[in-house]
């Protein structure tokens, strides 16, 4: 049920992180895995890796705000599988922390452009591949910043809290194709969290809101999204899935 054999699916931000983990995760289920991130040479080191276990996988540069790149990274994922593409999942992701009287426009703008738009920008890229009988998934990364909010990051809550709005929007219109649109919002050690961790003071505060008390490798994250990429989740869409130790309980 949860095997992804016979399946293609493209992964951004994976150069590193969750998304990395996500693709190694994709291709020990059987999938033919694009391992894609705006710096190239880490998304390559990333598909030689999961080609040495034995896996499948090439990989591509891509700025996810950028259309004709999307396009490009659309087709050579479907060439993975004779032109279908089953699997996106929207990873890609930056920071610019900030408390809001001191958060330039300019960095507002790129952390929604980032996040947001760029999973407008891939999904739409995606949507001729994707199969209509079942087997089509595209799977966004939100996070608690999105569903209660967050302190010195109003740009990257807001954008976390549209990909919300996006998931359930693009699941409702995505029905009629049997394609399938979840959320997950995960909490792990990442480059993304680094500066949190490193913080002692900001640590504490965030593990004491994680019922866990701890924080997740990313491994622990990436069997979520195999689950809600084969055909045990085939009749869940326009959910989020917390994957936060508890965080948002």
């Amino acid at each position: 049920m949860f095997e992804l054999t016979g399946k293609s699916a493209l992964v951004t931000g994976a150069g590193s992180g969750i998304g990395a983990s996500v693709a190694h995760a994709y291709a020990r289920a059987g999938a033919a895995v694009l391992v894609t991130d705006v710096d190239g040479d880490a998304a390559a080191a990333v598909a030689a890796e999961i080609t040495a276990a034995g896996g499948s996988a090439k990989s591509a540069a891509l700025d996810v705000r950028n259309g004709d790149q999307a396009a490009a990274a659309a087709e050579q994922a479907a060439a993975l599988n004779d032109g279908t593409l089953n699997i996106l999942v929207n990873n890609a992701g930056a920071i610019a922390p900030a408390m809001f009287p001191n958060l330039e426009e300019e960095d507002f703008r790129r952390i929604v452009d980032i996040h947001l738009v760029g999973s407008f920008v891939c999904s739409k890229a995606v949507l001729p591949y994707l199969p209509s009988d079942g087997s089509g998934r595209i799977i966004n990364v939100t996070s608690a910043a999105g569903l209660v909010g967050t302190i010195g990051q109003a740009n990257y809550g807001a954008a976390k809290a549209g990909i919300i709005g996006l998931t359930k929007s693009l699941a409702r219109e995505l029905a009629k194709k049997q394609v399938t649109v979840n959320a997950i919002a995960p909490l792990a050690a990442t480059k993304m969290t680094e500066n949190i961790r490193s913080n002692e003071k900001l640590s504490a505060k965030t593990l004491a809101r994680i019922p866990l008390g701890r924080w997740a490798e990313p491994d622990e994250i990436s069997s979520s999204f195999v689950f809600f990429a084969s055909d045990g989740a085939s009749y869940i869409t326009g959910q989020v899935l917390p994957v936060d130790g508890g965080t948002v309980i």
